[in-house]
């Protein structure tokens, strides 16, 4: 049994001895070293690998750089279109209320509970947090308890012991950011974190224009239904009054033939006109997901109102509201992103520092003897990279590409969002020059008209006559109407186009 006692190390002399002092200096040198890389991490003098995130590249057009160089000059709009007046910047951030229509602020509300593409971006931005969460854990200390049992055998000559071994452990693991590869990776992390909440903010605005324009579509659709029945009804007296002469004999049956057809082809017309607003209606449904009877009742509440909203001016829109944009700022968090990934890439490449430590009670019963330890360890480990046939390489050169296509998509959405407000600018003062020229000719052609209707009746003119002031007066009335939508659908595209008056500082997203 003595000799099963010097197995166990159980013996007093055993468990009392020294550390020789040879090791006892290693070890020192050892937990030393550590200790002094740990307040170095600590204090943030460690180098980090990989470049520095600096922005994105400068995308100024020549218009652009004249805007800031002449922000303070009231007069100079920075833009190659001209801009409307009679407002203030402010504004954007209440742009819905400037319409005063209780439908649209009903419809856009319930949208934004309903949206699909919503949901989905609030689950990119939890995701995206669960990731910022475990990057950030990766660079502190994580601790895990073990434990076992386990039975064996010892033969000591002719003697079989059976024993039996309970273990319960301890264990802590501490990287030393040595190079800042953990650092990267938390970079990156939190980057696409902020990434996904601007394209949750993207998807809102989005989904607010798409109802603003379809509920703007209805109600053009609803003017147009009244351009048609008023066309249809005086069709239908022009064709009563025709037949009642033709029966008299002061008119001849063609000419009633031709004022009935006139009055079926109005009439045709109307009812294609209706069915296209009631597919206006199944539209808004689908994207409010409110029950049709509800959207029909709010839609009748304000019948035949188009939206009106008020007119602003956009001085700032270079220096201040374009770089706001949602789909631009979460492009710019990408390119961070991938300025992050090329260091946390580049710090795989070196060697790693762990400090390590273990403690925890170890129980050993064999036949009639027991003992009870308690066991420790600590101490760092280094982990050198020798040879890997070119894999962190590749992986460095991979990463380098990723951040130069987010570089190049960053520069194509700059470009575009230039655009998307250059055109909504030049569409919106197109459609205001051009609304008081379609009010001047409808105004007049409603005159013609009302004067040949009296003629005819008064048998001065053909029906030939009065059907083509008829025509006339029907185009310009549906010219003025598409005019006054396509004026309230440039208002809605530069809201678009300026991200919807989006800030950083809105603390309305799911982040």
């Amino acid at each position: 049994m003595g000799t099963l006692r010097d197995l166990l190390h159980v013996r007093d002399a055993a468990a009392t001895a020294q550390r020789p002092p040879r090791r006892a200096a290693r070890a020192a040198r050892a937990t030393l070293a550590a200790s002094a890389a740990l307040v170095l991490a600590a204090c943030g003098a460690l180098p980090k690998v990989g470049p520095d995130y600096a922005g994105p590249p400068a995308q100024r057009s020549q218009a652009q750089a004249e805007a800031a160089r002449t922000a303070a000059t009231p007069t100079d709009d920075g833009w190659r279109a001209r801009l409307p007046h009679g407002g203030a910047q402010a504004d954007l951030a209440r742009w819905w209320a400037q319409f005063d229509d209780p439908a649209l602020d009903a419809f856009l509300a319930a949208a934004q509970r309903e949206s699909g593409s919503l949901a989905q971006a609030a689950a990119r931005i939890e995701q995206a947090r669960a990731g910022a969460v475990a990057a950030t854990a990766a660079g502190l200390p994580a601790l895990d308890v073990t434990g076992g049992l386990s039975r064996g055998t010892i033969n000591i000559g002719t003697t079989i012991l059976t024993t039996t071994q309970t273990r319960a452990t301890a264990q802590a693991n501490w990287e030393i950011d040595l190079f800042g590869r953990v650092a990267r990776e938390r970079e990156a992390a939190i980057a696409r974190l902020d990434q996904r909440a601007a394209e949750w903010h993207e998807a809102r605005v989005s989904v607010a224009a798409e109802v603003a324009a379809q509920y703007l579509q209805f109600r053009y659709c609803e003017a147009l239904v009244a351009i048609a029945q008023s066309d249809a009804s005086s069709r239908a007296e022009t064709a009563t009054v025709s037949e009642r002469a033709a029966a008299a004999g002061f008119q001849a049956p063609a000419t009633a033939a031709l004022t009935r057809a006139s009055a079926a082809e109005a009439a045709s017309r109307l009812t294609a006109q209706r069915a296209d607003c009631d597919v206006g209606v199944k539209g808004l449904v689908a994207l409010t997901g409110l029950p049709e009877p509800d959207v029909r009742a709010r839609l009748a509440k304000t019948a035949g109102r188009l939206p009106a909203p008020r007119g602003f001016a956009v001085r700032t829109v270079p220096a201040g509201l374009l770089a706001q944009r949602p789909d631009l700022a979460a492009a710019e968090r990408a390119l961070a992103a991938a300025s992050a990934d090329i260091g946390a890439a580049e710090g795989d490449r070196y060697p790693r520092l762990s400090l390590a430590g273990s403690v925890g009670p170890l129980r050993l019963e064999a036949g009639q003897v027991a003992a009870t330890l308690s066991t420790w360890s600590i101490g760092p480990s280094v982990s050198l990279p020798i040879f890997d046939a070119g894999r962190r390489r590749a992986n460095v050169e991979s990463a380098r590409a990723a951040y130069a296509a987010a570089e190049a998509d960053y520069r194509a959405k700059a470009r575009q969002a230039v655009r998307e407000v250059e055109e909504a600018l030049v569409r919106l003062q197109a459609a205001t020059d051009r609304e008081a020229d379609a009010l001047t000719a409808s105004e007049g052609y409603r005159k013609a008209f009302g004067a040949a209707d009296v003629r005819w009746r008064n048998g001065l003119s053909t029906v030939l006559e009065l059907e083509e002031s008829r025509r006339l007066l029907l185009n310009a009335d549906s010219t003025l109407a598409g005019v006054q939508r396509d004026r309230v659908a440039a208002w809605v595209q530069l809201y678009r186009a300026l991200g919807g008056g989006w800030t950083a500082s809105n603390e309305d997203s799911p982040r």
